[in-house]
């Protein structure tokens, strides 16, 4: 087949583990895919229960490995999908295997997903941004095997106390809580800890800094959990009112009215 007929490779965010949370065009391209290579340690299985295609699973393969199944699938002339828990730019591992892609001249694009960011949120009934409460969320992890900048340590980032949603550290609870401590989070500030959001399984573990890695460790969660920090999980939200529906507040498509 002519390079130009070939399909580029889709890489496609699976959702955070509810099969109902792919996209549409997520689901479509599963159906219609020839070889799909996914992430077997963190995709729910179930969403490919009634694929055609070949399908690999990645989680005991390097990028090497990766790479030579999809491009030899795409030299075929197959579509390929390359198959990403929630939303691939997040945590994704993407960016190297785009690069490994364009030294084949291999052809691909991305199809974003539901992050389990917005999946723990859901679960915790949560609003991230709350009205003079925060407005800035920051998305990060613990550092651990892999190195962070300097400027983004988590001490660093917590002088800021607004939302934080740690990735990748639960097994590393209590050094999150030194550091987000030192960095100026009260003990009283509200934790929530998000295991499996939106699987079956899922379970939400609710505390303050003062206790929450007691709780983590009775319940015995070591990994795929998002830890979520600040105020809008706590007490405090339940006062946050936005202007956006306040009956004396104008806007471009409203008139307010006086009390």
């Amino acid at each position: 087949m002519s390079k130009e007929k070939r399909f580029p490779v889709a890489i496609v965010g699976a959702g955070p583990g509810d099969v109902e949370l792919i996209t549409l065009k997520g689901r479509r391209l599963l159906d219609e895919a020839d070889c799909i290579v996914y992430a077997g340690s963190l995709v729910n299985r179930q969403l490919l229960q009634d694929c055609r295609a070949d399908i690999y699973d990645s989680q005991g393969m390097n990028l090497e490995e990766i790479v030579e199944i999809m491009a030899a699938a795409w030299h075929q002339g197959e579509r390929v999908v390359r198959l990403h828990t929630g939303d691939p730019s997040i945590f994704g591992a993407i960016k190297e295997q785009m690069q490994a892609l364009d030294r084949l001249g291999i052809s691909y694009y991305v199809v974003p997903g539901v992050s389990s960011a917005f999946g723990a949120a859901a679960a915790l009934k949560a609003e991230l941004t709350l009205p003079e409460v925060s407005q800035t969320v920051i998305i990060t992890r613990q550092e651990g095997r892999t190195p962070v900048p300097e400027l983004e340590k988590l001490q660093l980032l917590a002088s800021h106390q607004a939302t934080m949603l740690i990735f990748l550290s639960v097994s590393m609870i209590e050094t999150v809580v030194r550091e987000l401590t030192a960095g100026g989070y009260p003990l009283h500030t509200p934790v929530a800890v998000v295991e499996k959001a939106t699987w079956e399984d899922e379970h939400c573990i609710v505390g303050t800094l003062a206790d929450i890695a007691a709780r983590v460790e009775e319940a015995g969660i070591r990994k795929t959990a998002l830890i979520c920090v600040g105020e809008v999980f706590g007490d405090t939200a339940l006062h946050a009112v936005s202007k956006l529906y306040d009956r004396s507040f104008s806007h471009g498509t409203r008139k307010g009215t006086e009390d």
